[in-house]
């Protein structure tokens, strides 16, 4: 046997040697809470999906450091406190390697209490609010890792949309919770320095069903913009509500949940004109993104909304950072997060020393005849906004 055959021969004794000590170590079990049911519920499993088809595909490839990976994933019910108690179970009772993030800012600001405790990295695809990662000295967060665009400009494009189009006036609302606060409050301060004036600004409570009240109010002020924080089932109630009293701005935009194609399947015409904040859509130019769409078309039946390409991509990006740390160590995956700068079906990873993400780009749409064109900002549109938007009685 010549040198070279017998060296050939040694390697392929280690690949196999490492992979069988994988398959004797067992798959590495990532945790995760998820708003399975409760008023998340359709973003948490689209997120939940996104998980379960990133660990179809790493596992199709190898898996992570030699050895298949497995999500352990329980329902919190869209509950802060019960989230908590689930990643507290994970982390000390199933003893899982790594965490991965809930769905929302609510939940995660609640959790991530949990992970910093015990030191464990989480990569939180879902959540948007700044304060989650922007803190203090004494009470700086050192493992979490932001991946979508913050709270604050959601409704960026619909007020830039606005202002261009000489909109003048802007009626805010939003759900009282951390997330919709956040957006509310980032829609203002935009406003403001568009030179539009906010004549009105209210929060409601989570779950709340009947606007009546609140939009009587908006109605007698007129306002050329009514920009609302919201997520699924508070966007809807609000869109019939509008019609219902005859609430007609010249342009009316929503937060999370109007990017859903069920959005569009519940209220029908009602909801074109209307204009949405996405983190990804489908058309956009990132890597792998047409293949990922239909891959998880052809997996789940149904078409992804960013909070399941969000949940993919999140999933990458931790275990891109495991590759290259060579281990599950969690000061060694996060220094990795850190320097990472990654371009998946998502779009752009790359955070600054707050683990507080600064590359990725949102978008705006409007739905227009049923489907979702996206308006800005200019150079990703795929259409011209279609303004303003007429009174309910002439559509």
């Amino acid at each position: 046997m010549t040198s070279k055959t017998l060296g050939a021969l040694i390697a392929a004794l280690a690949v196999l040697a490492a992979g069988i000590a994988g398959e004797a170590q067992g798959p590495i079990r990532i945790g995760a809470s998820l708003s399975l049911t409760g008023t998340y519920a359709k973003l948490g499993r689209n997120q939940h999906e996104g998980y379960k088809l990133c660990e179809k595909d790493l596992n199709a490839k190898g898996g992570l450091l030699g050895r298949k990976i497995e999500f352990v994933v329980y329902d919190d019910q869209s509950t802060p406190a019960t989230a908590v108690r689930l990643y507290e179970k994970l982390i000390t009772e199933d003893k899982v390697e790594g965490v991965m993030g809930p769905y929302s800012s609510p939940v995660t600001e609640a959790s991530v209490n949990v992970t910093e405790k015990y030191k464990k990295v989480m990569v939180a695809p879902l959540a948007a609010t700044t304060s989650i990662f922007k803190r203090p000295p004494d009470k700086k967060r050192h493992y979490v890792f932001m991946v979508i665009s913050p709270a604050e400009v959601y409704l960026e494009g619909l007020i830039d949309t606005a202002a261009k189009r000489g909109l003048k006036t802007v009626a805010v609302v939003n759900e009282d919770t951390l997330f919709s606060k956040a957006a509310a409050s980032g829609a203002v301060e935009l406003a403001k320095k568009r030179g539009m004036q906010v004549i009105f600004q209210e929060a409601y409570p989570k779950g709340n069903a009947d606007f009546s009240a609140l939009l009587t109010k908006v109605k007698s002020l007129n306002p050329d913009v009514i920009a609302a924080a919201t997520y699924f089932d508070d966007a809807v109630a609000l869109t019939r509500q509008m019609r219902e009293l005859d609430v007609n701005p010249k342009a009316y935009g929503v937060t999370v949940g109007g990017d859903l194609p069920e959005f569009y399947d519940t209220l029908k015409t009602n909801a074109d004109f209307i204009y949405g904040a996405t983190q990804w859509e489908h058309v956009l130019p990132y890597p792998g993104n047409t293949e990922f769409f239909e891959a998880y078309r052809k997996e789940f039946g149904h078409e992804p909304s960013y909070h399941s390409a969000a949940g993919y991509a999140g999933c990458l990006i931790y275990t891109e950072a495991v590759k290259r740390a060579g281990s599950l160590d969690a000061d060694r995956v996060r220094e990795q997060l850190f320097k990472l700068e990654m371009r998946t079906v998502f779009g752009e990873y790359k955070v600054d020393q707050d683990g507080f993400q600064v590359a990725h780009k949102m978008v705006t749409f409007q739905w227009q005849e049923g489907k979702k064109v996206v308006v800005w900002p200019d150079e990703l549109a795929q259409g011209k906004p279609r303004f303003p938007t007429p009174p309910w009685n002439q559509r």
